[in-house]
């Protein structure tokens, strides 16, 4: 009886640790892979404007996940960003758009994509590369459709 008793404790916490799960993007490169990346969400106007500023350490597999209202070719820089980032714009069907690789810390030229995105993923330096993060990507997200979406109503 107890064994059946800590078996159902076990089996009703489950779904709380799944629901407890960081937030991710999920990238399926064009090679076959997919590469999973833990993400901040930034879909306020205040979390986007101070994105990833001041930070010093930020590890391989973690980012940050800008998201916006309406779709535009986003301007971003890397004022007061002391890490050099990759920048991986996503268009609103979820997307790779565009990449800007191996930013300049300190930098204020506006990076962009040249396109349209409605999402942007901000990662260490060499990610892209390291993973074969491209244009063309398709991109998913878990655990965040809720953040998407009232990003999306702001």
């Amino acid at each position: 009886m107890r064994f059946a008793m800590q078996v159902g404790v076990l089996l009703a916490t489950v779904p709380l640790l799944a629901a407890s799960a960081p937030p991710r993007v999920l990238i399926h490169t064009a090679s076959g892979g997919e590469v999973s990346v833990t993400v901040e969400i930034a879909a306020t106007p205040a979390r986007r404007q101070r994105g990833l500023m001041f930070r010093r350490e930020l590890e391989p597999m973690q980012g940050m996940l800008f998201v916006f209202q309406e779709d535009a070719d986003r301007p971003f820089w890397m004022k007061n960003t002391p890490l050099s980032l990759d920048i991986v714009f996503i268009d609103a069907s979820r997307r790779v758009v565009g990449v800007q690789a191996n930013t300049v810390p300190y930098s204020e030229r506006q990076l962009r994509a040249g396109r349209s995105s409605r999402y942007v993923l901000e990662v260490a330096a060499g990610f892209c590369a390291r993973e074969g993060v491209q244009v063309g990507d398709s991109v998913e997200f878990r655990g965040i459709e809720s953040a998407v979406t009232e990003g999306e109503s702001r």
